[in-house]
């Protein structure tokens, strides 16, 4: 029996790093492997526990037929390891932190994926990104915008393969939620 791909996915800021990092233990209990992404910034850039290569490195693997899936968002390169076809097919549940922009792609490639949609308060997710200091208040402002106008897409397409999980308040709630969406609990497949 073949494993199940669930693609993570949401805005910058969101807290899908914050998110995985506090579902591993449980997500580990469940046999759900979390991938680990192949990114062009350095191993020291804040954020998930990446493999940073460079972008050379980056166009080699892909060469090579390193990558199930890869992307370009916000001037990076993303991919992530072919071996997440070995472990579906072992039957294991695969969790991946992945790219809004690439969920065509990824479905096509999965078409069972089951897509994590994790979602914010607008207001609480301008505060996040203006305190990371990243961006220019009108690239915030752009930023939120896109957001606003994809999950309104996807939202519209009623998809059963499709759990919305709010991150908007605490935790250990949003965990509980991703927890209930992996199982099958809360209308997701």
């Amino acid at each position: 029996m073949a494993g199940r791909l669930m693609y993570l996915i949401g805005p910058s800021g969101s807290g899908k790093d914050s998110l995985l990092d506090a579902a591993r233990t449980q997500l580990a209990e469940r046999g759900c492997r979390i991938v680990r992404r192949v990114i062009t910034r350095s191993a020291e850039a804040v954020g998930e526990a990446a493999q940073g290569v460079s972008a050379q490195e980056f166009a080699q693997m892909q060469a090579q037929g390193a990558f199930a899936l890869s992307w370009h968002a916000n001037g990076l390169a993303y991919g992530i390891p072919r071996d997440i076809d070995d472990w579906l097919a072992a039957g294991q549940d695969v969790l991946v932190n992945g790219s809004r922009g690439h969920l065509p792609q990824t479905r096509a490639r999965y078409p069972n994926v089951l897509v994590l949609l994790l979602t914010v308060d607008q207001a609480a997710l301008r505060q996040r990104l203006l305190a990371r200091g990243r961006e220019s208040v009108a690239e915030i402002d752009e930023r939120l915008a896109r957001n606003a106008r994809f999950s309104e897409r996807l939202l519209a397409g009623d998809d059963p393969a499709l759990c919305v999980i709010d991150n908007s308040g605490l935790l250990a709630n949003t965990v509980e939620r991703l927890l209930a969406c992996i199982d099958g609990q809360a209308g997701c497949a």
